[in-house]
């Protein structure tokens, strides 16, 4: 079976004046679809920027990037927007909520993003698993932080994208919080066999995935 991502020979060099920095140095991976993967790794070890050019946020220098089928190479910066908008929800260590919106305005605004339209058998089924169907008339002040990061779960996977992209999801949350949410994003992959690549520089919170991959010096060590 085709993997739904595959790298080969990642690279990503960045030119910060007259040096030239490399984040990723020959990255090869393969996820296939409805798994849940965690990479892990300190601080400037290329996971976050591996992120970002899966997710089609910044272009390699090097090497293949194939997601859903789709060659990263042969797409403009305006096709791999729409590319994103419809295959691949994010979540953030910040959460990037709206403050005047409610919760639930909060995740529908990304069905009028995407423009297919507004599923209410969907809405509900995501919010009742992530434990927020209580907290939908709030607005972000009057929510927990682990309550905001559920809403922004719920909104990067209310439009059904094949990839969830999670960068350091717990990062700003406490020890109790970030179970809850890392349990409910498990119950994600499960119930609605949603592809998950979650970064992290905790491994008990990449305890939650199928497989683990780590990164040191901008290349996978071990998987």
């Amino acid at each position: 079976m085709e993997p739904i991502i595959s790298t080969k020979g990642l690279k990503k060099i960045f030119r910060i004046g007259k040096v030239d920095v490399p984040a990723l140095r020959g990255v090869d991976l393969r996820v296939q679809e409805g798994e849940f993967v965690a990479v892990v790794g300190p601080s400037g070890c290329g996971k976050s920027t591996l992120l970002h050019v899966l997710g089609g946020l910044t272009s390699p220098t090097e090497g293949h990037v194939l997601v859903d089928g789709n060659d990263f190479r042969g797409m403009s910066d305006a096709d791999r927007t729409r590319f994103r908008r419809h295959k691949i929800g994010f979540v953030f260590q910040r959460y990037n909520l709206l403050p005047t919106l409610t919760a639930r305005h909060n995740i529908s605004i990304a069905t009028h993003i995407q423009g297919n339209g507004f599923n209410p058998h969907r809405f509900q089924a995501v919010t009742s698993m992530l434990g927020i169907t209580e907290k939908l008339e709030h607005r972000p002040y009057a929510l927990s932080g682990g309550e905001q990061q559920r809403v922004a779960i719920a909104r990067a996977v209310i439009c059904e994208p094949k990839i969830l992209l999670a960068d350091e999801p717990t990062g700003n949350l406490d020890t109790e919080n970030s179970q809850i949410v890392l349990d409910m994003m498990r119950e994600l992959n499960r119930t609605f066999r949603q592809t998950i690549l979650m970064i992290t520089h905790n491994l008990e919170a990449a305890a939650v995935a199928d497989r683990i991959i780590r990164m040191r010096d901008g290349r996978i060590i071990s998987d």
